[in-house]
Order: C-alpha cells, then structure tokens, then sequence
C-alpha cells in the first residue's frame, strides 16, 4: 500500500461568471488609438486582467473601434490598468503582462458604439504558489421517524461542499499560470459574480510513490464550481504573506480519476476478443 504527500497536490481554476453582464457605451473620446487602450463606464474591480471577455454591439453595428475589424462581436483576453483602461490580447499570457507591443491595434470609431461585455469561460490554469487545500462534502438527512418506531429513521437528501485553499501570495511571476492575487480580486467583484471552477488535485501524473509502472499517468481530482465567500490576506513581519480564501460549492462535486488503462483486451485463456462495430464490420484485438 501506498503512501501519498500533500507536497505532489495541485489546483487548477477556470474563470467563470454567474450570468451577469455590463452594458455602456464607447464613444470616440473613450479610445486612444496610439496607446492601444479605451475604456467604457463600469464599477472599479468588475473586469480583471486575464479575464476573457466577449463585447457585442447591441444596435447591431461593427465594432470599428478595433482596427479593420467588421464583425459585430469579438472575444479577447484584458489587461485592466489602475485607471479602469483596458487593452485586448490573444492570449492570457500576454494580458496578464500587459504593455502595447502585444495588445490589439484599435481605430476612433465613428460613432457612440453601444455594447455588452461577458466574462466568458477561459481554460484552466494552475493556480501559482499554492500551500494547502481542503474539500469538505456534506449530504442533509432528513428524519421520518413515526411514533410506533423503536430507532430513529432518517433518509438522505441533498448534497453540499465547502472549503479553503491558501497560497503564497504573489500579483506578478509565471503569467503562464494563475496568480494568487485573482483570489483577493475576485473576492471583491459583484456585478459578474465570484464565480469560479476549480479542479483539487489528489493524484497527479508521473507521481507514484507505489513504484507501479502502471500507475505513473493516473490522474485522481475533484471537480467542482463554486464561489468564494470570504478572502484573508495574512500579513506580519515575521511570516510570509499569504492568502487564504473560503468558498462554497454551487452545483455537482465530481470525483474523477483518469487511470491509464491496458491497451490490449484478453480473455481468460488468452483468445482474442472480437469487438462489433456497426452491424457488419468488426475489429480484431492482437493479444
């Protein structure tokens, strides 16, 4: 029998919204072309940088504020600014750095361009500089007992889950993968919800204390979405900084295990198994 650490543990996030979206208006003062960076009104801390956005024109026009581009609707990554600027990219790496050089070449547009912003679904990505998680999942009973039973009867019902994870933390470094501080933003965003999907890695690839070669690939985690219900920032001068944020599930929490299977099928005795596809034609298994 195996003996697994924490120390081979990993989470993974995917931003999420909760079904929110914000509408304004960009008008052509609200665009600088040379800097590659407009803005439209909307509350401080709504839109983060590395979240992937989709901006649809309501009326129906193209959206010319980006250069040569015809199209009603576009989905880009952004980099938010101290001033609530935005600047688009291709990739959550180059929007997390920020800067021109990467960023979408933008046009004045003619007219006031009315619009609608979505967070939208990104991949998943390893959440930087994590210490330590926890899942908790809880069923509710709910107790039939009548007065002629002798023991109390109870019956299950419904399912909940909740728990923490704490990192080192850090607002710069590997933009290939998520920073700690997107915990403490996205504490403090309302409009488009603290809304995440997470995957908590029990057993990851090339981890095998067991020694099993077949073992190396497995892959053991939860899967689940929730949304964070409280954030802490731990600060003293004689400890590290880190952030610990508390969170509840909001739908169904998945055990799931990606195990390497054999590649070949055999009987008992050895004999090849014969695998029907469609109604005439089969393939043969080489044991």
């Amino acid at each position: 029998m195996s003996v697994y650490l924490g120390t081979y543990g990993q989470v993974e996030l995917q931003r999420q919204f909760d079904g929110g979206d914000l509408r304004s208006t960009i008008n052509p003062s609200d665009v600088n072309a040379t800097k590659k960076r407009f803005s439209f009104d909307f509350e401080h801390g709504q839109l983060l940088s590395g979240d992937q956005i989709e901006i649809t024109s309501t009326d129906g026009t193209a959206l010319d504020f980006i250069d040569s581009y015809t199209k009603t609707s576009v989905k880009k990554f952004i980099h938010v600014d101290e001033l609530d600027g935005i600047r688009l990219y291709d990739s959550f790496a180059h929007a997390v750095n920020g800067g021109t050089t990467n960023a979408t070449a933008l046009a004045t547009p003619a007219n006031d361009l009315p619009i609608r912003v979505k967070v939208e679904n990104a991949q998943y990505k390893v959440l930087a500089q994590v210490n330590g998680f926890e899942l908790n999942t809880e069923r509710e009973t709910v107790d039939t007992t009548t007065l002629s039973d002798e023991f109390r009867n109870r019956i299950s019902t419904l399912m909940s889950g909740s728990g923490r994870m704490s990192a080192f933390w850090e607002y710069t470094g590997d933009t290939s993968q998520e920073l700690p501080n997107y915990l403490v933003e996205l504490s403090l965003r309302t409009r488009v919800g603290s809304q995440f999907k997470a995957r908590f890695y029990i057993k990851r690839n090339n981890h095998n204390p067991g020694g099993v070669a077949a073992n190396d690939n497995d892959e053991v985690f939860y899967e689940f979405t929730g949304v964070l219900t409280g954030c802490a920032v731990q600060f003293a001068p004689d400890n590290t900084v880190q952030v610990q944020a508390d969170f509840i599930t909001t739908g169904t929490i998945q055990l799931r295990m990606d195990l390497e299977v054999p590649s070949k099928l055999l009987q008992e005795d050895t004999d090849e198994i014969l695998l029907e596809q469609g109604t005439t034609d089969a393939i043969l298994l080489d044991p």
